[in-house]
């Protein structure tokens, strides 16, 4: 081990590229060709999906139908995916944003603070990694509504990871920075504002997408336990009654929601994040 890193220690001379890399740099290909790229795997589910369903049929109702019949009971269950979405929204949404707002606050105050640190990061290092799941019956049994422990058990997912990255952006913050806001008597909630958050958004921004993954599992989960409405509830309803063209409609529409608030929530970490292009 010792030879490798005197090995690695050394000055070696650049050595010339050959082969392969000698020649001019590939073009990056046109819009019609990362088109096809962006598509190539979809189609190849696709295929494989009508294939399975064609000579995997297993029985007069199959637990894999066909992509046409998926596609029709996904057309005709759109109003009530539609009432479902709204529901799911009304706990996703608090929960998110009170994760958001509280675990940047915290975050950055524990980040820039070593008593805060000595005081919190034990506990976090504690209570972080407890599944969120396991929440989910005594907020059901606690709170007044299955409203409510919906949106603390989604609460409770995302704020960690935003809390964890919102600790890592303020202790990743360069220390000529922190010279120049003691030198201009930065301070306080001043400090935080002015360089300490435009410093972390790159690490906020890194948790809160990983808090909203997770805020949706735990809300499809949720609903299972007690929802008369939501994503989840469709999903498990129509499994109960091995109503399986729906069912799967609704696992393929609810990947389509998630997909637009994570398309969502990248667009919104370009346009703050404009100095990182």
């Amino acid at each position: 081990m010792s030879d490798y890193i005197a090995l690695a220690n050394q000055d070696l001379p650049a050595q010339p590229l050959s082969g392969a890399l000698d020649g001019p740099p590939l073009a990056a290909p046109g819009w019609p060709g990362r088109a096809l790229e962006s598509v190539a795997v979809w189609v190849v589910l696709l295929l494989a999906w009508s294939v399975a369903s064609v000579y995997l049929p297993l029985g007069d109702n199959p637990l894999l139908p066909s992509p046409l019949i998926t596609a029709r009971a996904l057309w005709e269950s759109l109003p009530e995916l539609w009432a479902g979405t709204l529901s799911s929204l009304t706990i996703l949404l608090p929960g998110f944003a009170l994760a958001t707002l509280l675990g940047i606050v915290t975050g950055l105050a524990v980040g820039t603070s070593l008593r805060l640190q000595r005081m919190f990061l034990p506990f976090a290092k504690v209570a972080g990694p407890v599944p969120p799941t396991v929440y989910i019956p005594y907020a059901i049994a606690i709170l007044p509504t299955f409203r409510l422990s919906a949106i603390f058990v989604v609460f409770i997912g995302a704020f960690w990871p935003i809390f964890q990255n919102a600790v890592a952006g303020a202790h990743a913050l360069e220390q000529r920075y922190r010279d120049n806001a003691r030198i201009l008597g930065l301070q306080g909630f001043e400090y935080q504002r002015r360089v300490v958050f435009p410093a972390a958004l790159p690490h906020i921004f890194t948790g809160m997408a990983v808090g909203l993954a997770f805020s949706f599992i735990l809300l499809t989960v949720a609903e299972l336990f007690g929802a008369n409405a939501g994503l989840g509830r469709f999903v498990q309803y129509y499994a109960d009654f091995a109503d399986y063209p729906r069912m799967v409609a609704g696992i393929l529409y609810t990947g389509l929601v998630t997909f637009l608030a994570m398309t969502l929530l990248d667009r919104v970490r370009r346009r703050s994040l404009f100095w990182l292009r």
